[in-house]
């Protein structure tokens, strides 16, 4: 679902996400690194179909499928003012096709990107993965809800109960369980599939399943410029800059952001923004504010690395429950002061960008939704059973056909967007997975 409601930026992440602690003294490392997975981020680039161009210095090499976006009026006016402070920026790295792909068609600039792509030009999963999938035999089951993991005696896991479409109680009896449920959903219902071998939950024994919940605090700042620029024209996303991505504690905080940018809006959204931010007057003077931010609005989004927090968790909630009497997930989460002081420094940098650039007012919103969107780490990979829930390879260190491959298993952030990451941990576990059961060392 995440991939038909997102905008197609794409990046991977660093290197140095992977080694936090090494590196800063903080957080914990992952078992694996970027080399590990980097043939899977080469496999996932080549299902899904990535745009780039080539040669970015914030990354190893690495090379893109298909030419990159067109930077667009909106890119150029945004690097130029990067450039005038000499601070990195490239191509964004975008799932969205600029040439025929795999049955799909070409971007034609559509703009809606963030709500789907009628012309199939941006690699959401039900048209990249899905069809190959259901062409090698997967069956699917929609508008199913399941409400625990069952063991046997011995520990093992021995299926799923879930509620149909119909509301029907039913099992589906599996020899290997993976779950793909979210840094919310996982825990959620690994918590709810207690018994008398795992009282505290599946595969809880470390007591860190749905501990160490990170989101991505987001700021947004925005620029209004003289000129015309694109509008919503063209994917949303064109340029990305990673100038302030790395610890450097002279900026009075740990880790770093990425900045994205971001084009305009169409006609009614560029007027409730107007509106609601006190530029544009509902009656009188209206059409005239309105003109002036009329497809000359574009800025920047940052993306700031979260830190794994014990506090912030996902637990169950002891009264409320879904329609089917399922307990719902309680999210308690604190926005901590490295985050805050990251996000103010965000906001003066970005400000400074757009004014460099020619924006001749700048919008702020210093956190955009609460926290951001992106849910990780609630089932986090590492080698050590009591400090974490998953072994190097997604395996439960408790149930040995229990299998984790969302970000749940993030053992850091980052500072990018989780998808290409996620994607690329999913085919580097089923691939560990295959290879493990060829071998017969599977439940070794």
């Amino acid at each position: 679902g995440g991939t038909i409601l997102f905008a197609g930026h794409y990046p991977r992440f660093h290197p140095s996400d992977f080694r936090v602690k090494t590196l800063d003294g903080i957080a914990e490392d992952w078992p694996i690194d970027y080399q590990k997975l980097e043939k899977y981020y080469n496999e996932n680039d080549r299902m899904m179909g990535v745009s780039g161009l080539a040669g970015d210095p914030a990354y190893p090499p690495k090379e893109a499928v298909m030419p990159p976006i067109p930077l667009g009026r909106t890119g150029e006016t945004l690097a130029h003012g990067f450039n005038k402070l000499g601070w990195h920026w490239w191509p964004s790295d975008m799932a969205i096709a600029t040439e025929q792909y795999d049955g799909r068609d070409k971007c034609i600039n559509l703009g809606a990107c963030g709500m789907g792509c009628a012309q199939g030009a941006k690699a959401s999963t039900d048209i990249t993965y899905w069809p190959h999938a259901i062409r090698a035999g997967v069956k699917l089951k929609t508008h199913c809800r399941v409400r625990e993991i069952t063991v046997d005696k011995a520990g093992k896991a021995t299926g799923a109960i879930y509620y149909d479409a119909d509301g029907n109680e039913q099992f589906q009896p599996a020899e290997l369980v993976v779950m793909a449920c979210n840094g919310i959903g996982t825990p959620r219902i690994l918590l709810n599939s207690s018994s008398a071998q795992f009282p505290d939950g599946l595969g809880n024994s470390s007591g860190m399943v749905g501990k160490n919940l990170m989101f991505h605090p987001y700021a947004a700042i925005e620029g209004i410029f003289r000129d015309a620029l694109d509008g919503a024209k063209g994917p949303h996303k064109c340029v990305a800059s990673h100038e302030f991505y790395e610890t450097n504690l002279e900026r009075g905080f740990l880790r770093g952001f990425s900045f994205e940018t971001q084009r305009g809006y169409g006609p009614a959204a560029t007027a409730l923004r107007g509106i609601f931010t006190g530029r544009v007057p509902k009656g009188e003077g209206h059409h005239a504010a309105y003109g002036k931010m009329s497809e000359r609005v574009a800025g920047l989004v940052a993306i700031c690395e979260d830190l794994p927090e014990l506090h912030n968790q996902v637990t169950l909630d002891t009264e409320l429950t879904d329609a089917h009497g399922i307990p719902a997930p309680k999210i308690q989460y604190t926005l901590s002061e490295n985050s805050q002081k990251m996000l103010d420094f965000a906001v003066a940098r970005g400000t400074e960008a757009l004014e460099a650039a020619g924006a001749e007012d700048v919008i702020v919103q210093r956190l955009v939704g609460n926290a951001g969107w992106h849910n990780m780490g609630t089932a986090r990979m590492g080698l050590n059973p009591q400090t974490s829930v998953v072994n190097e390879w997604g395996r439960s260190h408790d149930v040995k056909n229990l299998f984790v491959i969302d970000g749940s298993v993030f053992v850091t952030s980052a500072a990018v967007n989780p998808t290409r990451t996620i994607q690329a941990m999913a085919l580097y576990i089923a691939d560990t997975i295959k290879q493990k059961l060829a071998s017969a060392t599977l439940f070794d």
